[in-house]
């Protein structure tokens, strides 16, 4: 049983944490699986993979406003880079035959770079099935609407999916009728719930005691992190402003953990500032889980895998979602805070003032769940059940080689 997954993630860590967890699910109930990723992220393989799961690294390219990219690194023009990513994923798909391609997030690709590898699948092994995985909230509707109308993804949908899978709950954002899927594709999709991943916390004791040890009797320990990072430096530098304040009314403990993908000269600025107040700075931690669970409170960004696995674990939780230029975290906070899941501080309501408030809050006991609403997390179960559901019962033979341009 193959499955290929195709998942562009610049600069950040979400979509690779999201399919790599897939992966896993799914090579852990049928061993025998073999699992290919076709990804751009600059960090390679970031994430610890399972047997039978292998990368084809493409060349990395960011967005930089709806419907404008451009190359990470290589100094050439975007059409260049394209063209280059287009031919290896036709290639790696037309060699490869999947028995399922779980595209993440992009119907078409980026700027329609799939749409050459959906054809070639649908047309040299028609027996693929095609599958599309979406997050919850991608962005604005009116956003979107306009976005997949221009660039063709509604056809895209139409025309080559078997299968839509949606990683969130539909009672929360009903992404099919937000994103106006037309008829024909509403009927394919599958609302999972929320994508958690399977690794447990190792030693959340540990890393309490890190921290804390040495301290007044009841210090709290509060976590920032942010994911990949690239957007956090507007976020940590005010919550390093407001610490002597807050520190003055209760004994708190804080590390900040700001994702590879802070900008060096942001990171440098907040580790000089970190100094003189005794605050860690990590650039990654080998197991986010554990500061999660160690924390009595966490402060971060309002990204997909950033809040599922703060919500998988009790400890509360402070988002403060970026800004822009997409509404898909200012959203998600919103919603998840409507229901209890979460507090929330709207980004240009931040100061030192606002900021101490709600991490007073956040560890303060008032906070709780509204009772019987919790979120429904089971959903990376149910995208690898649907998933198996599409297998053929008969193995293939084995690939033969197809040389690029077959």
């Amino acid at each position: 049983m193959r499955l290929m997954i195709y998942a562009q993630d610049g600069l950040g860590l979400g979509h690779m944490r999201r399919t790599t967890s897939i992966a896993a699910e799914l090579i852990k109930l049928h061993p025998d699986s073999v699992v290919l990723t076709v990804e751009d992220s600059p960090l390679g393989n970031f994430f610890r993979t399972s047997p039978n799961h292998d990368y084809v690294k493409l060349p990395s390219i960011e967005k930089v406003r709806q419907g404008d990219w451009r190359a990470v690194n290589l100094p050439l023009g975007f059409d260049v880079v394209r063209a280059m990513r287009e031919q290896l994923i036709r290639s790696v798909a037309l060699n490869f035959r999947p028995d399922i391609l779980l595209v993440d997030h992009m119907p078409h690709g980026a700027m329609g770079e799939l749409k050459p590898a959906l054809e070639v699948l649908r047309t040299a092994v028609p027996e693929t099935r095609l599958v599309l995985g979406l997050r919850d909230i991608i962005d604005a509707p009116e956003v979107i609407t306009q976005r997949w109308q221009l660039e063709g993804a509604y056809e895209a949908m139409e025309r080559f999916y078997d299968l839509v899978l949606v990683y969130g709950s539909r009672d929360v954002f009903d992404l099919a009728a937000q994103y106006r899927l037309p008829e024909g594709v509403a009927q394919k999709v599958r609302y999972c719930g929320y994508v958690c991943t399977p690794i447990v916390p190792r030693y959340p004791e540990r890393i309490r005691a890190q921290y804390t040890t040495g301290a007044d009797a009841g210090t709290k320990l509060v976590v920032a992190m942010a994911g990949g990072g690239a957007d956090a430096y507007p976020m940590m530098r005010p919550l390093l402003d407001a610490l002597p304040a807050l520190q003055a009314k209760q004994r708190l403990a804080l590390v900040m953990v700001t994702g590879p993908f802070m900008p060096k000269a942001e990171r440098r600025d907040l580790q000089s500032r970190a100094a003189g107040l005794r605050v860690p700075v990590r650039v990654t931690v080998s197991d986010p889980l554990s500061y999660i669970e160690a924390a009595d409170l966490v402060i971060a960004r309002a990204g997909y895998n950033t809040t599922m696995e703060i919500l998988r674990s009790s400890t509360p939780a402070l988002l403060i979602p970026r800004p822009g230029p997409s509404a898909e975290q200012r959203t998600r906070a919103r919603l998840f805070n409507d229901r209890g899941w979460v507090d929330t501080l709207d980004p240009n309501d931040m100061n030192g003032s606002t900021l101490a408030e709600a991490i007073s809050h956040g560890l303060g006991d008032e906070r709780s769940v509204r009772a019987g609403s919790r979120p429904n997390l089971g959903g990376l179960s149910a995208a690898v059940q649907h998933l198996i559901s599409l297998l053929p019962t008969v193995g293939r033979e084995e690939p033969r080689l197809a040389l690029p341009g077959a």
